[in-house]
């Protein structure tokens, strides 16, 4: 059975990845690495409409980021393809129309008018307000009667009159009454197969064996339970009738569902402020599931290692930035230094930071920079403020700038006649390491002025980085080395 597992993702390729989707793609691949199985990645991009290749583009490229790899799928292949069901359409027609000839399905003449008024009317009559079977038994002359009119028909499946049962991997048994699940379109009147089609077709033909989907799609089941039977008796796909487990919300601010224009909802988003893959997948696995024994830090490999579906929570997973923002954090802090600075260039070059290409010299004081920065950073973004005094006014790089309300608390008679004395206390010292200017500085405000230390070194900081947050000053001044602390502190204090 572990061998014979074959789950599926399959999003539409329309905005921007989302990333409560992106946690359905990750516990699919992390049960399909536990089990053996096989993770098959495929494109509902039937709405030609909605559908963008940017959008699908953008698909493959965040489940590559997150580290997600497909064993079948777009790029990959597989004996079941095409992988987009835009290339499948000679496929759905021949399913439609053995289902037609089987009897399962018919043409539906209802117009949208028509439906909106007897909802209407069901519902004042506290009846079920769902499709009430108008055309289900329509004979060979009605509908040759409504074709003369030119009306055009969608196709409706006809539901078997029965409760549905089953039992999902992560909610336990789910019913839902007959009276719940009416006859459902499967196509257009335009001849385009529908969602409701396409997604069971291609379950059956593809040989998925566990369909692991968000709590939104629960109420369809009973009509891919239908769609899959019929299909099973047509002899269409492997006959084996998949298990659902169905995966908790995740909720944003307020309690809310996160939808598409939350903006902490876009994957783009966190790949663009400096998340780490490792993170963002981290935090996302946490999403409902978690390894036990109150362990919240692993990786993509120990996460398929414990992954069991029925491990996950059925109650809604909150999406908490700070949290998500920290484990980022650790996961920087766990990088090796090397890694961390080969990480932080492009951010850095496109914060203008550093030039492009930056020198060596360049990269070998970002790499000095490193273990005073990572302690204090939770994204990659953030280097960008932390180390930007260090190459400010080098060729290529922004000129230094010093934060104005960080300049008017400290900066004012008191800390310009600070910065004095430590340019004086400084310009003398034969060494430039960390200890000497410590050193020096200490001597010079803490017991010459008689300053405490957040008044002594608080202007020393800003005019040497711009700002009152900064990594270790001391350190700092050694890496941005004698002669520019010391232009800068005679700069900033005229």
């Amino acid at each position: 059975m572990t061998d014979a597992v074959r789950v599926r993702f399959c999003p539409s390729p329309t905005g921007d990845p989302h990333v409560g989707m992106l946690r359905t793609a990750l516990f699919n691949w992390a049960y399909a690495r536990h089990t053996g199985g096989t993770f098959v990645f495929r494109i509902e991009d039937t709405d030609a409409a909605r559908d963008s290749e940017e959008s699908y583009t953008a698909l493959l490229h965040s489940l590559r980021w997150l580290g997600l790899d497909w064993d079948e799928g777009p790029e990959v292949g597989g004996d079941h393809g095409p992988y987009r069901q835009s290339e499948r359409g000679l496929i759905y027609r021949d399913v439609i129309s053995k289902l037609a000839e089987a009897g399962y399905t018919y043409p539906c003449f209802c117009t949208t008018e028509e439906l909106a008024e007897r909802r209407e009317i069901a519902r004042k009559e506290g009846r079920n307000s769902g499709y009430d079977g108008h055309c289900r038994e329509l004979t060979p002359e009605q509908v040759e009667e409504y074709r003369a009119e030119g009306r055009t028909s969608v196709t409706r499946f006809r539901m078997p009159d029965q409760d549905w049962t089953w039992d999902d991997l992560v909610r336990g048994e789910v019913t839902f009454g007959s009276e719940h699940v009416p006859d459902f379109v499967l196509v257009r009147a335009n001849g385009d197969p529908l969602y409701t089609l396409v997604n069971p077709t291609d379950d059956a033909l593809m040989g998925i064996t566990h369909v692991l989907r968000g709590e939104d799609l629960l109420s369809s089941t009973p009509r891919q339970l239908a769609l899959h039977g019929a299909l099973a008796r047509l002899g269409i796909g492997t006959g084996q009738m998949p298990k659902f487990g169905h995966l908790p919300y995740v909720m944003g601010e307020g309690n809310k569902k996160l939808s598409k224009r939350d903006p902490e909802a876009s994957f783009s988003h966190y790949e663009k402020a400096g998340f780490l893959p490792q993170g963002l997948a981290n935090y996302l696995a946490l999403l409902g599931w978690s390894p036990g024994n109150d362990v919240e830090f692993f990786s993509l490999a120990q996460m398929a290692e414990a992954f069991e579906i029925s491990s996950v929570n059925a109650n809604p997973a909150r999406f908490d930035i700070k949290k998500c923002t920290s484990i980022n954090g650790d996961w920087i802090r766990a990088l090796d230094p090397d890694d961390l600075t080969a990480r932080l260039v492009p951010y850095l070059i496109d914060a203008q930071v550093l030039p492009l290409p930056p020198t060596d010299d360049q990269l070998g004081v970002l790499r000095a920079a490193v273990p005073l920065i990572s302690e204090r950073m939770e994204t990659l973004g953030q280097a960008a403020g932390m180390v930007g005094f260090l190459f400010a006014d080098e060729p290529g790089c922004k000129p230094f700038e010093l934060d104005p309300d960080d300049a008017a608390k400290l900066l004012d008679e008191q800390g310009t006649a600070t910065l004095a004395a430590a340019r004086s206390s400084l310009e003398t010292l034969e060494g430039w390491t960390t200890e000497d200017i410590e050193f020096a500085l200490r001597r010079a405000l803490i017991d010459g002025l008689g300053l405490k230390p957040r008044l002594a070194f608080g202007p020393v900081r800003v005019a040497i980085t711009g700002r009152r947050v900064s990594p270790p000053l001391f350190e700092s001044m050694e890496l941005l080395g004698r002669e520019r602390s010391l232009r800068r502190l005679e700069v900033v204090a005229k």
